[in-house]
């Protein structure tokens, strides 16, 4: 059997690529799941119900109170939604809770400036239990979703083989391809094989997904995003290499708005998962989110880190005995973002570091911003001794970039 499938892989990775030009940057909106699961009872409950009030509403918002204009523009459906298949085997939204359909709620997505994502599974049946996208319907599906204008797939795995997987992701990003639209494909076939080599062949994932999800569904608390750090930290040598541009790791969604999250833990997971060049899914009730909440959000540096062209995906550069760990995403204008990271659950901790000890050059001067507070500590050199205080569970976070070249400077001294 194992060797069936790597045979079936070195097939498939021959088909067309997936070339959509999408997803430069890492893709930013909202995700209906972890905050809204499959809760599928509208009498009981209609606010909160998979339906189409709920995505008008969260457009609504994503459209009236400034995310759409900071890059927060994919509106995503999750499991739930579908009602079955016509007589022609094309997937149908529930006529209860849809009742004018995808096609209806991709227009009033694009009529407030955003893109609308759909969730399919390529097993028998989705997660929740609904009709799954199997390999004879792959094509279908494809087509379906291109005449109902959607902007962007996640396809899950649930109740599938690994053979299945194999040829079903592949042929997915074909079929996107020759429907001619460009629809952003989320994957969720690493997830299933373990998220790691041999299972998982990256480079081929580069090739077909624009982003995919490599390890387990993040539930409302602290321990959990925690053990999705943990597990990106071990194997950072695998994973960091193959992100960038039209290609990124998903450690999964932004739970920070909800009710597992101190609010340093939230703004833990907003730095954590930028300096990751995480995409940036939030998952939260947009209609009632406090606004300290959406501050942490809407951090216009933090967006700009998150989305700088460059790509690169941070790493952990140390792990300090004091439960103080450091992590550093190179950007471009050879400009770097360091997040300072407490473990610790006792009092607020003084760490002293320089540029030096995280592997700056001596040749430059550099000015620091912190990305919270918008502090500038300036004139920073590479044995340039300085003290960050971070509360428990907590982070500090800088912008560093270069203010003037030694090398330069002493140049001209000498003229």
């Amino acid at each position: 059997m194992l060797l069936k499938i790597v045979l079936l892989l070195a097939l498939v990775a021959q088909v067309l690529v997936l070339d959509n030009g999408l997803l430069w940057t890492p893709p930013m909106g909202w995700l209906a799941w972890e905050r809204f699961r499959c809760n599928t009872d509208c009498d009981e409950d209609p606010k909160n119900c998979i339906s189409e009030r709920l995505f008008m509403e969260m457009a609504d918002r994503l459209a009236k109170d400034g995310w759409r204009d900071l890059g927060y523009i994919y509106l995503n459906i999750d499991d739930c939604w579908i009602g079955g298949r016509d007589a022609k085997g094309r997937l149908v939204a529930d006529s209860k809770r849809f009742p004018h359909g995808i096609a209806f709620l991709a227009d009033y997505a694009h009529s407030l400036g955003l893109k609308l994502g759909i969730y399919a599974d390529m097993g028998n049946l989705t997660c929740m239990g609904y009709p799954g996208t199997t390999l004879d319907k792959v094509k279908q599906d494809a087509q379906t979703f291109a005449e109902w204008k959607v902007d962007m797939l996640k396809l899950d795995g649930c109740f599938s083989t690994r053979e299945d997987r194999a040829k079903g992701y592949p042929m997915m990003a074909t079929a996107l391809n020759a429907t001619g639209r460009p629809i952003a494909f989320s994957c969720s076939w690493p997830a299933y094989e373990g998220g790691l080599p041999p299972k998982v062949n990256y480079s081929l994932l580069a090739d077909i997904c624009n982003l995919w999800r490599n390890y387990d569904d993040i539930q409302d608390s602290w321990k959990d995003v925690l053990s999705i750090l943990d597990w990106f930290v071990l194997h950072q040598d695998v994973l960091q290499p193959v992100a960038g541009p039209g290609h990124w790791n998903d450690p999964d969604m932004l739970i920070i708005g909800n009710f597992g999250l101190s609010f340093e833990q939230a703004r833990a997971q907003m730095a954590l998962w930028t300096v990751l060049a995480a995409p940036l899914f939030m998952s939260t009730d947009l209609r009632t989110i406090s606004a300290q909440n959406v501050e942490i959000l809407q951090n216009p540096l933090m967006i700009k880190i998150n989305q700088d062209p460059l790509g690169i995906q941070g790493r952990r550069i140390l792990k300090e005995k004091s439960h103080i760990e450091v992590f550093k995403r190179p950007l471009s204008d050879e400009a770097s973002a360091l997040v300072f990271f407490s473990r610790r659950t006792d009092m607020p901790y003084r760490y002293h570091s320089s540029l030096g000890q995280l592997q700056f050059p001596s040749s430059r001067v550099y000015e620091a911003q912190d990305v919270f507070s918008g502090e500038i500590i300036t004139g920073l050199r590479d044995k340039t001794n300085f003290t960050v205080i971070i509360n428990p569970s907590g982070v500090v976070m800088w912008y560093v970039y270069p203010i003037k070249s030694l090398e330069i400077a002493k140049w001209k001294s000498q003229e």
